[in-house]
């Protein structure tokens, strides 16, 4: 991939998360949000984590978006990029109508979850929370094509969504903002469904997932 069509994705799902985050932000104003929940709590710790983790899905997706022609695969990409930069989009929003800080200096990710361990910075291969891709695993995508970037997107993505649903559930078990723990279970459900979908797919490519 060269350096100037590699800006173009960058610009892409900038874009998007940009536009997902001021229609969603638009939305979560009309939600009925009980409350504003401390800035340490398992409310803002996912609302935080899961922007983060979503922000990589949608990279992930726009990648292979470019580096495969298959019809079912590309809509799938498209289907979570979207859906996942709104859910980002609102996730950001509820935080600032809690007045809370995106970042919460001195958290470790996945704190509210008992997990962390990782420090301000994160490890050095980049996988912040679980199921996230590492610097390596999305170069080696960045730089597939064809089936191997099916497969490879694929596999990343259902590691993605195992990690996802966990995290999801954490909330669902320990939010207390009754709208964010809904939008919590739908992801559960949602991306559960989704791998099924995804596990299949890889199936009529002769591959499974890595666990």
């Amino acid at each position: 991939m060269t350096r100037t069509h590699g800006a173009s994705i960058a610009a892409v799902v900038l874009a998007l998360l940009f536009a997902g985050g001021a229609v969603t932000v638009a939305s979560a104003d009309k939600e009925e949000v009980s409350g504003s929940p401390a800035s340490v709590s398992a409310d803002a710790g996912f609302a935080r984590d899961m922007s983060v983790h979503h922000q990589q899905a949608v990279e992930m997706s726009f990648i292979v978006r470019d580096r495969t022609e298959d019809a079912n695969v590309r809509r799938l990409a498209y289907d979570i990029a979207n859906t996942q930069a709104n859910q980002r989009g609102m996730m950001l929003g509820w935080l600032d109508m809690w007045g809370l800080p995106k970042i919460e200096s001195g958290t470790e990710p996945m704190a509210w979850m008992g997990m962390g361990g990782h420090g301000d910075t994160g490890p050095a291969d980049g996988a912040l929370m679980p199921g996230m891709a590492t610097d390596a695993e999305l170069d080696r995508l960045r730089k597939a094509s064809g089936k191997e970037a099916e497969v490879l997107y694929l596999q990343l993505m259902i590691d993605h969504h195992k990690g996802g649903v966990h995290m999801a559930q954490g909330c669902v078990d320990k939010c207390s903002v009754e709208v964010e723990k809904n939008l919590a279970q739908g992801m559960v459900e949602a991306q559960e469904s989704e791998i099924g979908l995804m596990t299949q797919l890889l199936k009529e490519r002769g591959a499974k997932p890595r666990t």
